[in-house]
């Protein structure tokens, strides 16, 4: 509720059923996720518009150096898994792959891109692939923004404090704001491509 009235519960992952506000307007969460193996960001928005915006949740699923690819692996999925529970997001946007020069590090974040996936397709979120670029130009206008740059704009655009937006959250944020200016925009929507 956006303390204006009851609205109401939020819909399964992946339901055809759509949420509105108390002013007939739809509201979307969704959920943008940076992968890593040891550090995937995140970042969850709720939003009724393109001119409001809210951050409902971001921050870090931190795993150690000293831990296993495996629980690595098992411990990704179990905080997406928990994102989704908490929050009930409508969508999930994730970083396209990129073929970097070092194999090794590809097929790590291969694998952990992979369990993310697999949480998020098990609870039912459609789920769509963004650019590092095409995230930031649509959340704060260049491609080329760092984290700290990203963070200093949304905190200044959604009155909230620097502080409070974790700098390896940034890009999750930023696909998550990406996906939503797609969806808000019909005109827009082919961009979105399709579900991975």
């Amino acid at each position: 509720s956006d303390g204006r009235g009851a609205s109401p519960p939020n819909p399964r992952p992946g339901s055809t059923r759509r949420r509105v506000n108390f002013y007939g307007k739809v509201i979307m969460v969704i959920l943008g996720i940076d992968p890593a193996i040891r550090t995937t960001g995140y970042g969850v928005i709720r939003t009724d518009s393109l001119s409001h915006l809210e951050i409902l949740d971001c921050g870090v699923i931190a795993n150690s150096p000293k831990l296993p690819h495996s629980e690595c692996l098992r411990r990704l999925a179990g905080g997406i898994r928990e994102l989704v529970q908490a929050f009930h997001p409508d969508y999930a946007s994730i970083e396209e792959p990129f073929m970097g020069r070092n194999a090794s590090t590809a097929i790590i974040l291969g694998m952990a891109r992979g369990g993310i996936l697999t949480a998020l397709v098990e609870s039912g979120v459609p789920t769509y692939a963004y650019s590092p670029k095409t995230a930031k130009r649509a959340a704060v206008g260049t491609g080329m923004a760092t984290k700290e740059q990203i963070a200093i704009l949304l905190a200044a655009e959604l009155g909230i404090e620097i502080e409070r937006i974790p700098l390896d959250s940034t890009d999750a944020l930023a696909l998550a704001i990406c996906h939503a200016q797609l969806a808000m925009r019909p005109t827009l929507a082919e961009k979105m491509g399709k579900p991975l």
